[in-house]
Formats: structure tokens, sequence, C-alpha cells
């Protein structure tokens, strides 16, 4: 259509600003349903390999779905069993303590007390007592709003968590309709070319997830070896197989996630253990972490998806700026699907030239 009058041209352009506006508004509204959905999908074409193993293996489709996810429920059941009798025992440690602790600060003979006159003598111990309570009194609100914050965040994250399993369960049982609903959708002429390159990207989805659970279960396997081993040499690190559990969860997180749940356990056998024990598990994880960059996460994921190391780098670094843990989950396979779209399609056009 060609416009003419200046004024309607700004016009119409100022309406397509606006509802560039209204669309963008509308995605920031419905960001949380959306990355519910997005971690859901992944999740579902992550499951679906395993799910089609067991049907070509004479399960119906429907058991074979019901078997992977009572699987997985029971990895996330054994967690939180494993979890709560740790946390409710640190709780009831740490009231049974108060009343001893209230006691040691309130003595005569207070050790906090002669350490801070010996370490700071120009600041008055009850001084400094004195400003502790003053700043607990006038700022009781904004304590109390953050940690009110913290039990709604945590519960969201549950909540959250429900949904997304919920999703999956959709996503995974409707799976193939919702393929063939799509492919549908794609122009006969170029519909075969579609669904092979579709197939082979939700193949290197699901390949990649496997292998991402693979690299968590040989760190949760082998840390819960190391800390066997060293147990029958007389070294007991307290909730051993909690923290061997903690090594498979954060392992499933690409690149930073041995790292932050190596140094999460050490700081756990600190507490939990002492200074000269957590020797061991610092000893053992630098080692660890060596040999999963350089032997076990090659292997595994040269054979789920074939992207070359940098851009494992540079895409897992941008999807977890852009999307936080759930963008460096999906950053590496969409990275795969990219470069695979490249060599199928714009590669071969470009040879036509």
């Amino acid at each position: 259509m060609k416009i003419q009058n200046s004024f309607r041209l700004g016009l119409f352009g100022g309406l397509g600003v606006l509802v560039a506006i209204v669309i963008g508004s509308g995605l920031g509204t419905l960001a949380t349903i959306l990355t519910y959905v997005g971690a859901a999908l992944f999740l579902a074409l992550g499951i679906d390999p395993a799910v089609s193993f067991l049907e070509r293996h004479r399960f119906p489709r429907f058991v074979a779905i019901l078997t992977v996810l009572v699987a997985i429920l029971a990895v996330f059941a054994g967690l939180v069993l494993a979890v709560i009798p740790v946390i409710i025992d640190q709780v009831n440690k740490l009231i049974a303590s108060v009343p001893d602790i209230v006691k040691t600060l309130t003595s005569s003979n207070n050790p906090v007390q002669k350490w801070w006159d010996g370490t700071l003598p120009w600041l008055p111990f009850a001084t400094a007592v004195t400003n502790v309570q003053d700043y607990l009194t006038k700022n009781i609100a904004t304590i109390t709003g953050g940690v009110f914050s913290t039990v709604v965040t945590i519960g969201s994250g549950v909540f959250g968590a429900i949904i997304v399993l919920i999703l999956t369960l959709y996503f995974v049982a409707s799976l193939s309709s919702i393929k063939r609903g799509l492919y549908q959708l794609v122009p006969a002429t170029k519909r075969e070319k579609f669904i092979d390159i579709a197939e082979q990207i939700s193949k290197s989805v699901g390949r990649y997830v496997i292998g991402q659970g693979a690299l968590g279960l040989a760190n949760g396997i082998l840390s819960f070896l190391f800390f066997s081993v060293l147990l029958l040499f007389g070294v007991n690190i307290k909730y051993y197989a909690l923290l061997a559990f903690i090594a498979f969860l954060f392992s499933l997180v690409p690149l930073v996630g041995t790292i932050t749940g190596s140094a999460v356990i050490c700081l756990l056998v600190l507490l939990f253990n002492g200074w000269p024990t957590v020797i061991w598990p610092i000893f053992y994880y630098l080692v660890y972490m060596q040999v999963e960059a350089y032997v076990i996460s090659p292997n595994i994921m040269n054979r789920a998806v074939k992207v070359p190391g940098v851009l494992v780098v540079i895409a897992a670094l941008a999807g977890g700026t852009l999307l936080g843990v759930l963008g460096a989950l999906i950053a590496i396979p969409v990275a795969a699907s990219v470069l695979l779209i490249i060599k199928q399609v714009v590669v071969p056009r470009q040879n036509e030239l």
C-alpha cells in the first residue's frame, strides 16, 4: 500500500511503534511463564530419547513415560530425603546451643569480651554491643522484610519447579503430536528438509541432556566412592552421601557447575568437620576438575553435541547472562542447532550461488 500523505505515514509509523512496545511489554510480563515453558520443553526433549529407548524394547509409550518420570522423581525424592534431615539436625543443634551462647556472652568471664579487649582496645566491648542492639532495633522491619522476601523466593522456586514438572509431563506425553502439528505449518515443498533438520536438532538436545546428566552422575558416584574410601581410612566426613548428591546436582550446570559445587562441598566439610579434614576434598576436587575438563567431558560431549570448545564457552556465558541458569543449560544445544542449520541450509545455498 502506497501512503502519500506524510501525516498518515507518521500515524502508521507511530502505531507500529506502539504495537512493538505492547508486544515487548507483554513478553516481559510473560517472561516467567515463557521460562517455565522453555525449561519444560527442554527437559521433555531430553527425556524423549529415554522414552524412545524403552519403546524400542516393547514398552507402551504411556508405560515408558511413566517409568522414566518415576525414575526422575525418585532421584529428586532422594535429594529431599537427604537434605531435610541435615537441615533439621543443624537447626536443632543451633536452637539447643542458643542458651549456652547467651550464657557465655553474658558471663563475667566472657571469652569474646577478653578477645575483643585484647584485639580492639580502642573500642569498648559494651559500646559495640550497644551499637549492635541499636542497629537491630532500628532495622528490625528491614531485616524481617528481607527474611520474608527470602521465604517468598524459595516458595516461588518450589512452585516454579512443580509447574515445570507438570508441563514436562504434558510435553513428553504429547511431543509426537506437537511435532506433527508444527511440521504441517511448513510448506509441503520444504517440509521434508525441515523435518530432517528438526529431528536432528531434537536428537541433539536429547543427547546433550543425557550427556550432561552422565557428567553429573560421574561426579556424584566418584565423590561418593572417594568419601567412602576416606571412611575406610578413618576420615569420617559427615553427611558424605548428601555431599555426593550436591556434586551430582551442581555438575548438571555447564562450565561453572563443577567448580561451584566443589566450593560448596568444601565449605560444608569445613563447617561440619573442621580445618584438617577439608584438605582431602580440596585436593580431590582439584584433581577431579582437571580429569573432567580434559578426559571425561570431551569424550561425553563430543558424542553428544559436536560444538567447538570456544563456542561452548561463549554460548554458555551468553546464555547465562541472558537467562541465568536456564540460559546456561540451553545455550550449548542452541549453539549446536545453529551450527547444524548453517551447515545444512546456509552453506548449501551459498554453494549454489
